[in-house]
C-alpha cells in the first residue's frame, strides 16, 4: 500500500474514533476528563495527515507526528481503562466519589462522570478500552507509512 493511501487510511480512523466519541456524548454518554484528553492527539493526528496529503513532501515528518499522537491517545486510553478496572489510580480530580461540580450560583447542573466509572461497554471492553485498541492499529499505520 502507498504512503498517502496508508495516511488517508490512518486519519480517516482518527476522524471516525472522534467522530464517534461525539455521537456518543450526543446519545446521552457524557465524557469524563480522560477521555477529553484522549481526543486531542486524535485532532492533532487529522491535522497532520490533512496536512500531510495536500503536501507531499511533508509526508514523511507528519506521518511521524501522526503516529506519535495516535499512539499517545493509546496510552492514554490504556493508562484510562486500568483506571476503570481499578489497576492502579487514576487523578484525584477525576476519581472516587466526587463532588457537584458546578459552580454555586449557576443553576445549570452538568453530569459529572468520573473516571473510573464505565458508562458504556461492549464485550467487556469500554469506550477507553476500544480507544487504545484502535489507536494501536492507527499508530502502526502511520509508522508503517512514516518509513516508506
Amino acid at each position: 500500500m502507498r504512503k498517502a493511501n496508508l495516511i488517508l487510511l490512518a486519519t480517516l480512523g482518527s476522524a471516525a474514533l472522534l467522530g464517534s466519541a461525539f455521537i456518543f456524548q450526543l446519545l446521552g454518554y457524557p465524557p469524563c476528563k480522560m477521555c477529553l484528553w484522549q481526543r486531542w492527539p486524535h485532532g492533532l493526528a487529522i491535522l497532520a495527515g490533512a496536512v500531510a496529503l495536500v503536501r507531499p513532501a511533508s509526508m514523511r515528518p507528519l506521518a511521524w507526528i501522526g503516529g506519535l499522537a495516535a499512539l499517545t491517545t493509546t496510552g492514554l486510553g490504556a493508562y484510562h481503562t486500568g483506571v476503570e478496572r481499578g489497576w492502579w489510580e487514576g487523578p484525584s480530580s477525576c476519581t472516587g466519589g466526587g463532588g457537584l461540580g458546578t459552580d454555586l450560583l449557576s443553576t445549570d447542573i452538568a453530569p459529572i462522570v468520573m473516571c473510573d466509572d464505565v458508562v458504556w461497554s461492549l464485550l467487556g471492553l469500554s469506550m477507553a478500552s476500544y480507544n487504545a485498541l484502535f489507536s494501536a492499529l492507527l499508530a502502526a499505520l502511520w509508522f508503517t507509512a512514516a518509513r516508506r
